[in-house]
């Protein structure tokens, strides 16, 4: 059983600069949501990180919801947060796909981020998985996107990304400013 197995968690990372946090939730089910964002702030609180929280309807918008934000809005990163209880037809496995390879894919594009979307068998598990004192996947969901901010922010400063004449943001926000029509002579950030 999970109970049984020991794991290993990394300490925080310490930034120079000001950490800007965005949590988007699907609330479906509140109080495990509200667990789930009391660790994920209480975390994010920790290591100095500034927090906004959106609410979205389901887990199968989280995805839209920060793909939006990384293209439109200022934030260095992003935590998932939502729980998927399997009921008695596949929808259960279209949500947890479909919200994971979602997130999986806007991380490979290059944001940030920590998926503590919940995809649990019973109510049970997920109160034990939300629980902050407990398994306090809100708070790994955030830990996770802290240390990806770590490393995005060294190998910045590598000299590799951000050198001069390159655009560092993800394709698919290239992409959707394309579609826009919004060029480099509009002064995009």
């Amino acid at each position: 059983m999970a109970a049984l197995t020991e794991h290993s968690t990394l300490p925080l990372p310490r930034f120079d600069a000001p950490v800007r946090l965005l949590i988007v939730v699907a609330p479906y089910y509140r109080a495990i949501a509200d667990a789930l964002i009391a660790g994920a702030r209480r975390t994010a609180e920790a290591a100095g990180a500034s927090v906004d929280l959106v609410e979205v309807p389901g887990a199968l918008e989280i995805p839209a919801a920060v793909a939006m934000a990384g293209r439109l809005a200022n934030y260095d990163g992003f935590v998932a947060l939502g729980c998927v209880i399997r009921g008695e037809t596949t929808h259960y496995d279209t949500v947890c796909n479909d919200s994971s390879r979602g997130l999986t894919l806007l991380g490979l594009q290059g944001l940030c981020l920590g998926n503590g979307i919940l995809t649990v068998e019973t109510m049970e598990q997920a109160v034990v998985r939300a629980d902050p004192e407990g398994q306090d996947k809100g708070g790994g969901a955030a830990a996770a996107a802290l240390h990806l901010i770590a490393l995005k922010r060294r190998w910045a400063g590598a000299g590799r990304a951000g050198a001069p004449g390159r655009d560092d943001r993800p394709d698919v926000i290239r992409l959707a400013e394309a579609l826009d029509g919004v060029s480099d002579a509009e002064g995009r950030a």
